[in-house]
């Protein structure tokens, strides 16, 4: 069983998309998405510098459309009815959402754009940001950040848990972390997934309210618990939620390992979720498709299994 994997923010790199845009079929395709998204995504997935592809509000169009195109090429000939189901990280539930058919491609990128602007917008109301925390005892870790005021924002399996808040209390706890961790602050302007998006929210379950879902097409696993959601409308009010609330991505990936997973595919911009298999998933082979001469791997996974 192949499971299809989406990055989410921080995944992006500057002139990631160059390799594709030499093609002329996916230059069109993206085009199209820019036009949906109303960001020049062509210069920034080309041309654009670090700082400015860290900006919220082009990251996450960035990251999404991207995975667009590889799933145009990954999904196509009859590779979709051979995949065992898909399931994004953040952002890259967006994505998800669109390989399984949930949404249309266009109206994910109008919803991603209103998102990455929404949660620019509430990472400007107060100096929060975010912290990888390796290596911590769970509850232990737990009772730290209550004591700090900060939450746990991404528990992405194999010891690392992520966690957002107030700047200040983000640096204690690098000065004081539980016994054994190691803190490591993250270049995010924002306490994303936390109390702090609550007006992202807000913006965001309007826009969600002008679409119109679909339910998926393939096994579509939620960032909240790691089930498998079956209904399209409900998917779409878990991506409004989502926002602010924890990314349970360690419980995607048991989930994978339940179902009996044998082979993971992470689309554009690939990497981080790959690092995450080979730690949380062992023994299962991956493919990272960074860029299109990584496909061949992909259909051949596919077509193995």
């Amino acid at each position: 069983m192949i499971v299809v994997v989406c990055p989410g923010q921080g995944s992006q790199t500057p002139g990631f998309l160059s390799p594709w845009l030499a093609d002329s079929a996916f230059a069109e395709r993206l085009a199209g998405l820019s036009e949906a998204a109303g960001v020049d995504l062509a210069r920034h997935g080309t041309e654009s510098d670090a700082d400015t592809i860290r900006d919220t509000a082009v990251a996450q169009p960035l990251i999404v459309a991207a995975g667009i195109l590889t799933l145009g090429a990954l999904l196509a000939d009859g590779r979709a009815e051979r995949l065992g189901g898909i399931a994004g990280h953040s952002v890259g539930e967006i994505t998800a959402a669109a390989g399984s058919g949930v949404l249309a491609d266009d109206d994910a990128m109008r919803f991603v754009a209103a998102r990455g602007r929404a949660m620019a917008d509430a990472a400007a109301l107060e100096s929060t940001g975010m912290s990888a925390v390796i290596g911590a005892d769970e509850s232990a870790l737990l009772a730290r950040l209550a004591e700090l005021g900060l939450e746990p924002a991404n528990f992405n399996g194999g010891g690392q848990v992520v966690v957002a808040g107030a700047v200040g209390a983000l640096e204690a706890l690098r000065a004081e972390p539980p016994a054994g961790a190691r803190v490591i602050p993250l270049q995010v302007a924002g306490a994303f997934h936390t109390r702090y998006m609550a007006s992202a929210v807000e913006r965001l379950a309007e826009v969600a309210a002008t679409l119109s879902p679909a339910d998926p097409t393939l096994p579509l696993w939620t960032n909240r618990d790691g089930r498998v959601v079956t209904s399209g409308a409900e998917f779409l009010d878990l991506l409004v939620g989502q926002v602010s609330s924890p990314v349970r991505w360690d419980r995607c990936m048991a989930a994978f390992a339940d179902a009996g997973v044998t082979g993971v595919i992470e689309v554009a911009p690939a990497g981080a979720l790959v690092g995450l298999a080979k730690r949380g998933l062992k023994g299962v082979p991956t493919v990272a498709v960074k860029t299109p001469d990584d496909l061949p791997a992909a259909f051949e996974l596919i077509d193995a299994a």
